[in-house]
């Protein structure tokens, strides 16, 4: 057996545990390469955990066009939540349309109010999150786990990808003809809003695209820390 399909029938197993035992689930897709890999699996199997995405009115063309692959794909839609329409007018006339880059706090308070409250909202009434993390991403993720307490949300998230490889990733994709962002062809391996995310140069992080203006140890935009503080939320035994 190929260190991928151990991999990927472990993953499996973790996410039927999560349809079987923390019902309900969401699964909070970013629409990048980690998530339609989750997505594709979710799908193919007809698990019961709904899927959802942060449409935070700052992202771009080619992710808002994953929308349409899934539809066209899966025939499922995805659901989209949207930042509070009179926050992000009170930030714009109070600090700039791009006050993100003055600052850190700056920055982490625009992603307070386009992504952190809309998850708040998609994660109500659930019993567990599923994310695409991997542990490989970044500085910020190397003690990720597959399982942890979210007591910030009162539920347990899960990172079932979490040892999986950037190779793994793109191994899976080719091999099931799983759609993906167009932008992960012009050297975006990370993606967020078009104004905070930037192609990466040979050799860089694969999140060095993310928060390019800022030091790596701050780049979180606030949906996987707890108290603002950048640290792991306890992980459970799965």
């Amino acid at each position: 057996m190929s260190d991928l399909h151990h991999r990927v029938e472990e993953t499996r197993a973790i996410l039927e545990r999560i349809a079987r035992d923390f019902s309900p689930a969401v699964f909070a897709s970013s629409l990048a390469a980690e998530d339609m890999v989750l997505t594709d699996l979710i799908l193919k199997a007809r698990l019961p955990i709904g899927i959802f995405s942060l449409e935070t009115g700052r992202l771009h063309a080619e992710t808002l066009a994953m929308v349409d692959k899934v539809r066209d794909t899966y025939g499922v839609e995805i659901a989209l939540f949207r930042p509070q329409p009179e926050a992000v007018e009170a930030y714009v006339a109070q600090n700039g349309l791009n006050a993100f880059y003055d600052s850190v706090e700056m920055r982490k308070e625009c992603c307070k109010l386009r992504k952190v409250e809309p998850l708040g909202r998609a994660l109500s009434g659930k019993q567990a999150w599923i994310t695409g993390q991997r542990r490989a991403q970044s500085s910020t993720r190397a003690e990720l786990a597959v399982q942890e307490d979210d007591a910030a949300h009162g539920m347990q998230k899960f990172n079932p990808l979490a040892d999986w490889s950037e190779e793994d990733v793109w191994e899976y994709i080719r091999a099931n003809e799983v759609p993906y962002n167009a932008l992960h062809d012009r050297g975006y391996p990370s993606i967020g809003c078009e104004p905070c995310t930037r192609a990466i140069q040979p050799g860089e992080d694969v999140r060095a695209g993310r928060w390019w203006w800022e030091n790596p140890e701050s780049k979180e935009c606030g949906l996987h820390v707890v108290d603002g503080k950048l640290i792991r939320i306890k992980s459970v035994a799965a």
